[in-house]
């Protein structure tokens, strides 16, 4: 990933709060027959190993985890986006020296990935990601509402997947090689235009200054 310094991002717990609310990856393997790439989401453990570790889960029917088997993979992460006009900058108006551009926040998680299938250990993995999406609605679901024959059979048609992080980068486009007039532009303008993912990319601009 191209990764000018202004927009690099290493701060750990940012890095986990973009997985946290964006969980669906792009999971990028090169097998026999050249890149493939599915999206699913992922739970993040950063307490397991030197890095942490992700883990996910795939049909039985999709040979990706197949050939992904002990081999490195990348699982990208897109937070927030949004296009920005050059209207939104004071500096355009007086010198007419502005172009369009997008901001974005984005986490690239490099690993090698271990498959594991049925028992305890997919079952297990189930119950923690049913928890982590369900755990705040007023009536959750839980993996043991389910007919045990049931879960049986969705057990036997899927695998386990686990991503061993080796490497993980953050890049957080947003607006910092901009004088603070026109990130203040920038701001308003994703807040009067482009709704709730607007305001979502107006929010980390405020949170982020000038390199």
């Amino acid at each position: 990933m191209y990764l000018p310094s202004h927009f690099r991002e290493d701060r750990p717990e940012v890095l986990r709060e973009l997985i946290a609310k964006h969980p669906l990856a792009a999971l990028i393997s090169n097998g026999d027959t050249g890149l493939e790439a599915n999206h699913i989401p992922l739970l993040f453990d950063p307490t397991s190993g030197p890095h942490g570790v992700l883990t996910g889960h795939l049909a039985r029917a999709n040979t990706q985890w197949q050939e992904m088997a002990n081999q490195e993979v990348l699982a990208i992460f897109q937070g927030p986006q949004a296009y920005i006009s050059p209207d939104w900058y004071p500096t355009k108006h007086e010198t007419g020296k502005a172009v369009p551009t997008w901001n974005y926040a984005v986490v690239h998680v490099w690993g090698t990935v271990e498959v594991f299938e049925g028992g305890s250990r997919l079952r297990e993995f189930l119950t923690r990601l049913t928890q982590r999406h369900e755990g705040d609605r007023p009536t959750p679901w839980a993996v043991a509402d389910a007919p045990a024959d049931y879960i049986d059979n969705l057990l036997r048609a899927i695998v386990g997947i686990e991503l061993r992080i080796t490497r993980i980068e953050g890049k957080w486009k947003v607006s910092q090689n901009q004088p603070a007039r026109n990130r203040e532009g920038v701001v308003a303008g994703l807040k009067s235009e482009q709704g709730d993912e607007g305001s979502r990319m107006a929010e980390i601009i405020s949170r982020n200054q000038t390199v």
